[in-house]
């Protein structure tokens, strides 16, 4: 079977040989994914779904983070799906990464109604309808909601068992929303961390953290500053990234 088609490009994940296929033209994974593979801290062994995964870029980096870790991801759109699974054959990982080209909202009845311990998810940023659209369908389709939040949040919940994590990446500006359809779905934000170009800019991304039935509590973290005063990459930043001095 065809690895890389015409219009494909491999490019390396830096993750200890990983690499991924990506549409020239289409939508590509951004800085926004790296932050989530790092921040939702995944635990060797854990069964986790990703919603939404695009081209498989979170289950790819999770992996080679947490030994031993499953993967069960639901891309919509069945080409981009089906580059994903590409990517999984590429990297010798189809024992622990399945690709969905399916409906997120049809995850539970897939893959088992609380069947995970974490759910990770950077869901479309803007409302269908609102905001630039881009006029290649692939990158529209990745970028607004054609599932509502508050659905995409229903269907996270329920394959997440009690006691279980949502790690989430979405516009800063849109945090209380998320907070508000993920709390109507019982799972309760616990870990907050905001990120802003520099210190003096405002955050226009944060990273939640969730627990399934998890009690009222916020912890927030230091604000993650993605660039130094020169316009390169934070210390911190590069650790995430896996560059070194």
């Amino acid at each position: 079977m065809e690895t890389v088609r015409q219009g494909e490009r491999v490019d390396d994940l830096q993750r200890g040989g990983l690499r991924i296929i990506q549409n020239e033209q289409g939508f590509r994974f951004g800085t926004d994914a790296v932050l989530l593979a790092d921040f939702c801290a995944a635990r060797p062994g854990e069964r986790v779904c990703d919603m939404g995964t695009g081209t498989g870029v979170l289950p790819l980096l999770i992996s080679a983070r947490a030994a031993g870790t499953t993967f069960d991801a639901f891309e919509i759109q069945e080409d981009v799906a089906d580059m994903a699974s590409r990517s999984v054959r590429l990297n010798g990982l189809e024992s622990r990464i399945h690709i969905h080209a399916a409906d997120c909202r049809e995850a539970a009845q897939m893959i088992g109604y609380e069947s995970v311990q974490l759910v990770v998810t950077n869901p479309p940023y803007t409302k269908g309808g609102a905001g630039l659209v881009s006029p290649k369908q692939t990158r529209a389709l990745s970028r607004s909601e054609e599932v509502s939040l508050e659905d995409w949040m229903t269907a996270c919940a329920r394959v997440l068992q009690n006691g279980g994590r949502l790690s989430v990446v979405f516009p800063a500006p849109r945090f209380l929303q998320l907070c508000d359809a993920m709390r109507v779905n019982r799972v309760e934000p616990k870990r907050i961390r905001f990120v802003a170009a520099r210190a003096d800019a405002v955050p226009k991304l944060v990273l939640v953290e969730g627990k399934k039935g998890g009690k009222p509590g916020l912890n927030f973290m230091p604000l993650l500053l993605t660039h130094d005063e020169n316009g390169g990459f934070t210390a911190e930043m590069r650790r995430i990234y896996g560059e070194t001095d």
